[in-house]
Order: structure tokens, then C-alpha cells, then sequence
């Protein structure tokens, strides 16, 4: 069985122990909340969290603080603080916005992506091409979505187009989590990936436009055929 690719950070380590903490926190809540293990409406307890992450409680607020930015959580005064709902009828909007910026980052990525990442975005290639996706497990599977997702991202070299495609690329996986029993399968939506990645990779920066905005309007329209 083929290790599961690291995902790649959202953004740079930060430089104080401290706020690397912070930084390490909100990744890893973040990626619970997107993946659903942190189910919509649940409550989040800083001390169960810090205990669960073994940092301290106030890396954990500051990760919170951070998370209800992105609209992953949302905070109420005296009642704590809670896993936002996955609202369906935003998929329309996040789709829009993911219809442009998605092809633009693509079509970055083949021009600007430097020898290391084009050697990654292959790598990640043929790890899903060496995938038993039939045999897999969906959430592991879509793992791999947010893996090539923010491989893209990093390689387009623009951290506020990155920092706001990966905003909306979690919000887009929570909905796609949230119907993930009712989808027959996410293989063919994994494995489209490795030719999107070989065209960023070849510097071909037209056809990877193209298969970035294919990959998002067939995402929408799964998502719609299962609700």
C-alpha cells in the first residue's frame, strides 16, 4: 500500500516558538474540521483540544482565532465556540469563485513552478497512478484532492492567490465530505488529478487551465447529482 504524500503547508513557518505552535494548531484543527472528523455544529474545548494536540491552551486560541477567520468555526460570547454548519447552498458561490482562480493558479504553476516542485507534482502523479482507488477508503482518498490542491497552490508562487484558493478549496471539501456516502465513488475525481499535474509539471500552461476548470466543473456537478 502506497504511504499517503504529506500535505504540503499552507503557509511559511513561522519564526518564534510560540507561533510556530499556533501555526502547527490551526493546521491540524483546520484539516479535522475540513475532513469532517470535527463534525458541523460540534463544540470545540481549547483544553480537550491542547491536550489532544499536546501544545498549550493559548496556541490553541490563537489557532481558533484564525479558524473562525477562514469560516471553519464560529465563536459565540458565553457559549463557547463551535465547527461551522456545511451550508450546501454555498456551492454555487464557492464553485464561481474556484471556476476562475483554479485554472489561473494552474496556468501559474506550469509557467512559474520551479525544478523541485515540478519534480514533486510528478512524484504525487505517479503515487495516484500507483493507486488501488477501488480498495481505498473515501476520506483517505480525498486526502490526495487536498495534497495536489495545495502542491498547485504553492507552485503558482502567489501567496494571496494561494492563501485564498486554499480558503475556498477547504470549504469546497467540507461539502464534498459532508455527501461523501452518497457518492458511488471519488476515484475518477482523484485520478484526473495526475494529468492536471503532468501539464503543470511539462510547463504546458493552456492545457493545464483547461483540466484545472474541468476538475472543478465536474466537481460541482457530482456534488449535484447526489443531493
Amino acid at each position: 500500500m502506497n504511504a499517503l504524500p504529506q500535505l504540503p503547508p499552507a503557509e511559511a513557518e513561522t519564526e518564534t516558538e510560540e507561533l510556530s505552535l499556533a501555526e502547527s494548531a490551526y493546521r491540524r484543527i483546520r484539516d479535522k474540521l475540513i475532513m469532517l472528523e470535527i463534525r458541523p455544529g460540534e463544540p470545540l474545548n481549547d483544553g480537550q483540544l491542547a491536550a489532544e494536540l499536546q501544545v498549550g491552551r493559548t496556541p490553541v486560541r490563537e489557532a481558533l482565532k484564525k479558524l473562525e477567520i477562514d469560516h471553519l468555526v464560529v465563536s459565540y460570547p458565553r457559549r463557547g465556540t463551535f465547527a461551522t454548519i456545511v451550508d450546501i447552498t454555498e456551492l454555487a458561490d464557492v464553485s464561481e469563485i474556484r471556476q476562475l482562480l483554479e485554472p489561473l493558479a494552474a496556468r501559474r504553476a506550469a509557467l512559474r513552478a520551479t525544478p523541485a516542485l515540478r519534480a514533486e507534482l510528478l512524484a504525487v502523479a505517479a503515487t495516484i497512478g500507483t493507486l488501488d482507488a477501488q480498495s481505498r477508503d473515501q476520506r483517505e482518498l480525498m486526502r490526495y484532492d487536498l495534497t495536489v490542491h495545495r502542491l498547485i497552490y504553492k507552485a503558482a508562487a502567489n501567496p494571496h492567490l494561494e492563501d485564498a484558493l486554499i480558503r475556498y478549496d477547504n470549504l469546497a471539501t467540507r461539502i464534498w465530505c459532508l455527501v461523501l456516502d452518497k457518492v458511488p465513488s471519488v476515484s475518477g475525481h482523484i485520478t484526473e488529478h495526475i494529468r492536471l499535474l503532468e501539464s503543470i509539471a511539462d510547463g504546458d500552461a493552456t492545457l493545464a487551465a483547461e483540466l484545472a476548470l474541468e476538475h472543478v466543473t465536474s466537481f460541482e456537478k457530482t456534488i449535484r447529482s447526489v443531493l
